[in-house]
């Protein structure tokens, strides 16, 4: 812990009872929708990540964790809020906590039935649980939700996504203490987030969170250091290292959990070892410091 500063203390929690009920309404809430997979995203998040590939054709496969630049929230401007997210409510519980974050996630693909270029799909959404908390990190609503992505011939890919909303960050508040990231990797690669390669991302996912490109909203606002290099941005680096040191790898399955905020101008560094079964694949990513910032492990075919 930086000196001077002193571990945070449970605060008390600022919504209600009545107001946790309500919000624990939207379980089973459901969400359709649909989409193409169509060549631009993919050739945009391939240069965004600083690959060689071919240009993609039809029956081109999707990689793993690609299918993030479909279903993409498409909300009018006057249905934005303040921090460049949709106003709250919608699919998604109005939390009355302004700092929203993706937490983490569970992915399975389907080894035989893989989202491929020229596909017609749909995507069933629904939100699994609603749960609060208060704890040293102030109060946290937590919320779950799985996603269900079809074709033609079926599913294609099931997903587990968790949601953490926090209350606002305060000046000084001391941040939980970091873990170091390990330092077995059999591979690595190091990538420099820099406010170009987040805007890039930001644009593919048609992404307004303003953590992640107004750099005067988020350490005014938001009391960040930096900008936020996105969770998803991350993940997808994790497992674009499997992809480039197991060529022809079929990823099965996926889980990830984020830890610690990363931040702009700064290189972070993407790690990964093979398991001794062959099949498992530990991976982890870490910031310019050598703090542990997310894990994973990917299950190849």
């Amino acid at each position: 812990m930086p000196p001077n500063m002193t571990a945070a203390q449970p605060t008390a929690p600022t919504l209600s009872p009545t107001a946790i009920g309500a919000l624990q309404a939207w379980v089973g809430k459901t969400e359709l929708l649909h989409d193409e997979i169509t060549a631009a995203p993919l050739r945009g998040l391939s240069a965004t990540l600083d690959r060689d590939d071919p240009m993609p054709e039809k029956g081109t496969t999707v990689p793993p964790l690609w299918h993030w630049l479909y279903f993409l929230p498409q909300h009018r401007q006057s249905e934005i809020g303040p921090d460049g997210h949709a106003k709250r409510g919608g699919f998604l519980p109005p939390v009355a906590l302004p700092r929203r974050m993706w937490a983490g996630g569970r992915l399975r693909w389907q080894a035989d039935n893989p989202l491929a270029l020229g596909d017609t799909v749909r995507r069933e959404s629904t939100i699994e649980s609603v749960q609060h908390k208060v704890g040293r990190s102030g109060e946290l609503v937590f919320v779950l939700v799985r996603h269900e992505v079809f074709n033609a011939s079926g599913l294609c890919l099931s997903e587990k996504h968790d949601i953490v909303y926090r209350a606002a960050a305060s000046a000084g508040e001391a941040s939980p203490a970091p873990q170091a990231a390990p330092t077995d990797a059999q591979w690595q690669r190091e990538v420099f987030a820099d406010d170009v390669l987040l805007f890039r991302y930001s644009a593919l996912t048609f992404n307004g969170h303003r953590i992640h490109y107004d750099r005067q909203y988020v350490t005014q606002e938001e009391n960040y250091p930096g900008l936020v290099v996105h969770g998803p941005l991350i993940a997808t680096l994790l497992l674009d290292l499997v992809r480039r040191n197991v060529p022809g790898a079929q990823i099965l399955g996926f889980s990830f959990k984020a830890l610690r905020p990363t931040f702009d101008q700064h290189p972070l560094r993407v790690n990964g070892a093979l398991q001794a079964d062959g099949k498992t694949v530990r991976l982890w990513a870490q910031d310019f410091e050598g703090w542990l910032t997310m894990q994973g492990q990917a299950t190849l075919a």
